[in-house]
């Protein structure tokens, strides 16, 4: 795995839909299905070939207690230029700015898993950063094939401090 790259992200506005969910539930095909169809009913896109998969996790969330039946709330969203004409069944969602670590992970869905595990595992505890209280992301461009894709390429922002 390389290096992630440090950035200083500006704020955010996303609309999109969420559930709550975990590894071991896994309702991430579900919301994406929901979520898909309204997509084209959002005018205010700012990149039309982005998707965001944002996870927010409890207060003082410890990924050394993370197992499978953890709960998160978990969105399917896109980014806007403002919060006006929000459709009819989709929410708001903002993401302050803040510092984050970029990795970017090429490969299967069902390898994503592991890929995490080891930033959060092996690159966290020895980075000097800590993991901050803001929610974490994967941006989905061009590149993004699907998930059963080992081609597809996805971005990952872990919230630093």
């Amino acid at each position: 795995m390389t290096e992630p790259k440090i950035i200083e992200a500006e704020p955010k506005t996303l609309i999109g839909s969420r559930i709550e969910t975990s590894l071991s539930e896994n309702r991430t095909k579900e919301l994406w299905q929901a979520f898909g169809p309204k997509i084209k009913l959002i005018k205010n896109r700012v990149n039309v070939s982005e998707s965001w998969s944002v996870e927010i996790y409890e207060k003082a969330f410890d990924p050394r207690q993370f197992t499978p039946a953890t709960t998160f709330e978990k969105w399917a969203a896109v980014e806007v230029s403002d919060f006006e004409d929000v459709p009819a069944g989709l929410e708001k969602l903002a993401i302050p700015r803040g510092k984050y670590a970029v990795f970017t992970f090429k490969g299967l869905h069902s390898e994503a898993v592991q890929f995490l595990g080891h930033i959060f595992g092996t690159w966290l505890p020895n980075s000097g950063y800590k993991l901050d209280d803001r929610p974490h992301f994967g941006i989905m461009g061009e590149k993004y094939h699907g998930p059963f894709d080992p081609e597809s390429v996805e971005d990952f922002y872990i919230p630093i401090t």
